[in-house]
């Protein structure tokens, strides 16, 4: 080998190793998640790949949100009259109350880590954080950022004229431009639209606090019972409904399998459901059941005589190592002009015949599946698969309109101090109603009716103020009514910090004085709201990685 030879040799195996050690920093960021909608109470729509504020566009395509439906990154759900909760895969949940609207800004992956950003756009939600390892979760409202710091609980109201926040639970740390504010458990903060900024004891709950109580309770019982049953994995979401809504059985050399309740040995996992369309990911199935979600997306089924189809939660081993997110657990095969759809057995392998094939469901009218075993299948990726066999239930809906609500008129936590934007139902806008009352002597000629009116507005004022208003009026006062059209909610919205990525700051964790750690009571952090989103939208979307 000649000398100019083993240097070029050498240059590519050092390009090489470099390629490889660098790889992984330049992809640990870039894979998307896929969260889960756990509860639909009412009406509730979801818009898919929002740009902007979803509230102002008028080309933006909303549908009717199903329940299970897989929720990505840009995506926003809204509510009219209904409620909705979101689970997130390590058990974190976000209920949003009637009127309001949630967007998933940004739903990444770092290392293992899950990065969570959500944008109240207006009304009121509220979330229960249960971090794993260095996972990041924040919600933007208004005019700040609430970070949560470890495991904790809190709720947000984003109205026209002002936000508040308050923690049920743990510690959040409200960030605004370069400025933090660290809240503990019963402190709530309320910032006006002009940034004056009130802390004080949390409210009383209300009917939408108890009933998330309630949702928490239930699930995060379930899900702890239901975990005994499967090796510890940081994925969670759905293991709650499995317990309620079924029965585990031992399988010998597998563990457990599920089952639901009330069915017999006829009964078919795909029997009942919709196909849902995302341009992501393609084809994915919809459970309509209560438990529909985990059987459907991840693990694998197995047939067992004399107790009919179980689902087995396979790929849910311990680590940090993402549980891959399946459209379907099942596999799509062809015989002639029929079409079927095999259950996932969990030793099936890449492109050879599945082990199920037995128990093949046709997805058309053509064929006969009990002659499946002896028919010649081919397996068929999802592009081969014919276009009329899925049909999209997706329902469009009308755009959410937006909520003219105030901090006043909420009841969730008082008007801050010296705010007097209130909403005029009359005018149908906002007014400030602290008249001004401006000096002007007006003649004895004037019109009796004109020196009424200001005599009785001057009185009302003098009122308010504590003044008597048996005494004389020395003079007539005309009145200004000062008017202040007030942005909404949504406008008002700014774009969330970043979240830290480098492993030397602080993630879900209190650092005190720290200057880089998230959640702690710093001064001198250079994090500012206006910071342009460190997720692409153009990255790839999966839903994990093996």
């Amino acid at each position: 080998m000649t000398l100019r030879t083993s240097f070029r040799v050498a240059s590519i195996l050092i390009v090489a190793v470099l390629g490889l050690g660098l790889n992984p920093i330049h992809t640990a960021a870039s894979h998307a998640r896929i969260i889960r909608l756990s509860l639909v109470q009412g009406d509730v729509r979801i818009l898919h790949d929002s740009k902007g504020d979803p509230l102002s566009s008028d080309k933006a395509t909303w549908e009717r949100a199903e329940l299970n439906l897989p929720i990505r990154q840009h995506d926003v759900l809204a509510t009219d009259n209904g409620r909705a909760e979101v689970e997130f895969e390590n058990g974190a949940m976000a209920f949003i109350n009637e009127n309001s609207v949630l967007e998933f800004f940004d739903l990444s992956l770092d290392d293992g880590s899950l990065t969570t950003r959500l944008i109240l756009r207006q009304g009121t939600g509220s979330f229960y954080v249960n971090p794993a390892r260095d996972d990041y979760f924040s919600v933007t409202g208004g005019d700040f950022t609430a970070e949560a710091v470890g495991r904790a609980n809190f709720r947000m109201d984003n109205f026209d004229d002002g936000s508040t926040v308050a923690v049920i639970k743990g510690q959040v740390s409200i960030v605004r431009k370069n400025d933090n504010k660290l809240l503990t458990k019963g402190q709530s903060l309320t910032m006006s639209a002009d940034g004056a900024t009130n802390i004080s004891s949390a409210p009383q709950g209300d009917d939408f606090d108890r009933w998330v109580s309630g949702r928490e309770d239930s699930v995060v019982t379930a899900t702890n019972a239901a975990r005994q049953y499967s090796s510890y994995s940081p994925y969670v979401s759905g293991f709650g409904d499995l317990y309620t809504y079924g029965g585990f059985y031992p399988i010998a050399g597998v563990g457990y399998g599920w089952q639901p309740y009330g069915v017999g040995l006829g009964w078919s996992p795909f029997d009942y459901g919709n196909w849902f369309y995302g341009s992501q990911f393609g084809w994915s199935f919809i459970g309509n059941q209560p438990w529909g979600w985990l059987p459907y997306h991840y693990g694998g089924w197995i047939f067992q005589p004399g107790i009919g189809w179980l689902w087995t939660p396979t790929g849910f081993r311990g680590g940090n190592v993402p549980v891959k997110f399946h459209p379907v657990t099942a596999t799509f095969m062809r015989s002639g002009s029929t079409v079927a759809m095999v259950p996932t057995h969990p030793q099936d392998s890449g492109s050879k015949t599945p082990l199920n094939l037995a128990h093949a469901m046709p997805l058309n009218s053509a064929g006969n599946a009990q002659l499946a075993a002896g028919a010649n299948w081919k397996v068929l990726k999802e592009k081969e698969v014919p276009a009329q066999t899925f049909v999209s239930h997706a329902s469009p809906a009308t755009a959410p309109a937006r909520s003219a609500r105030t901090l006043n008129s909420s009841g969730a936590s008082g008007q801050p101090n010296g705010s007097t934007i209130t909403y005029d139902a009359k005018e149908h806008r906002f007014v400030n109603s602290n008249v001004s009352a401006v000096s002007a002597a007006t003649t004895a000629s004037a019109p009796t009716s004109a020196a009424h009116a200001s005599s009785v507005a001057t009185s009302s004022t003098m009122a308010a103020r504590g003044a008597s208003t048996s005494a004389p009026v020395a003079r007539a006062i005309t009145v200004e009514r000062q008017v202040r059209t007030m942005p909404s909610a949504s406008a008002r919205v700014s774009a969330p910090p970043p979240a830290p990525r480098s492993s030397g700051s602080a993630r879900g964790g209190f650092v005190e004085g720290g200057s880089s750690a998230r959640g702690g009571s710093v001064t001198t952090s250079t994090r500012s709201t206006s910071t342009a989103v460190s997720g692409s939208r153009g990255s790839t979307m999966s839903g994990g990685r093996h």
